[in-house]
C-alpha cells in the first residue's frame, strides 16, 4: 500500500474537512433552519452505509424529503417527497455537507467510491466488490464521470478503476471535477428518477 494512500490521504482529508466545516457553517446553517421548518424539525438524514472492507457506519446528510406516506402506509414515491427546499439543496449539493462529519471521524475520505446500501453488498460480483477496498467518499471517480446519469454497471467498473489507480493527482483531478459539475448542476438524477433507481444484481 503506498504512502499516500495508507498516511498523507487520511491525513489530508480530515484537514480539509475541519476546513471545510467551519466555511461552509454560513450556508449550513441557513439550510438546516430550512430543512427543520419543511420536515417538521428533522433537518438531518442518517443512515447506515457499508465502508473501507464493508464496515458499517452511520451517514449524515441534510434530509431533502419528508416522510409522507400513501394509504397503504408505504413512502410515496420519492418524486412527491421532494420538498422545495430539499430540491434546491439536492440540486446544488448542499445535502452533502455534513458527511464531512464523518470524514473527521474516518468513515469517509473526500474522494472515493460512494457509500451505498448495505442490502446491495450481496448482490455485488467479485469484481464490484472490490470498491470496498478503499475507504468511501462524497464525492469519486464515478460521480464526476455520469454520477446517477450511468448505468450501474458504469458506475461500478469507474469506482474499481479509480481502486487501482488512487493517487494525489487523480483525487485533486476529481475534487476540481466535482466543484465544476456542482455549479453545473450536472448528473444528479438518473433518467424518471428523481435520483437513482435500485441496484438489483446483475443477472
Amino acid at each position: 500500500m503506498g504512502f499516500y494512500r495508507a498516511y498523507a490521504k487520511p491525513g489530508l482529508d480530515f484537514t480539509l474537512a475541519a476546513i471545510g466545516l467551519v466555511v461552509s457553517l454560513p450556508l449550513m446553517l441557513p439550510t438546516t433552519l430550512a430543512l427543520a421548518w419543511f420536515n417538521r424539525g428533522r433537518p438531518f438524514f442518517t443512515q447506515v452505509r457499508p465502508g473501507l472492507d464493508g464496515k458499517l457506519f452511520t451517514i449524515y446528510k441534510f434530509k431533502t424529503m419528508n416522510d409522507r406516506r400513501g394509504p397503504d402506509g408505504e413512502l410515496l414515491p420519492d418524486a412527491d417527497r421532494l420538498t422545495p427546499a430539499g430540491r434546491f439543496v439536492r440540486r446544488t449539493s448542499l445535502d452533502e455537507l455534513p458527511q464531512l462529519l464523518n470524514v473527521l471521524r474516518g468513515e469517509l475520505a473526500l474522494v472515493g467510491p460512494r457509500p451505498l446500501l448495505p442490502e446491495y453488498m450481496p448482490l455485488y460480483n467479485a469484481h464490484q466488490a472490490r470498491r470496498h477496498q478503499v475507504r468511501p467518499g462524497i464525492t469519486g471517480w464515478a460521480q464526476v464521470n455520469g454520477r446517477n446519469a450511468i448505468g450501474w454497471a458504469q458506475k461500478f467498473d469507474l469506482d474499481v478503476w479509480y481502486v487501482d489507480h488512487l493517487s494525489f493527482s487523480l483525487d485533486l483531478k476529481i475534487l476540481w471535477m466535482t466543484v465544476r459539475n456542482v455549479l453545473r448542476a450536472k448528473d444528479i438524477s438518473a433518467e424518471g428518477h428523481v435520483t437513482v433507481e435500485k441496484f438489483r444484481g446483475n443477472g
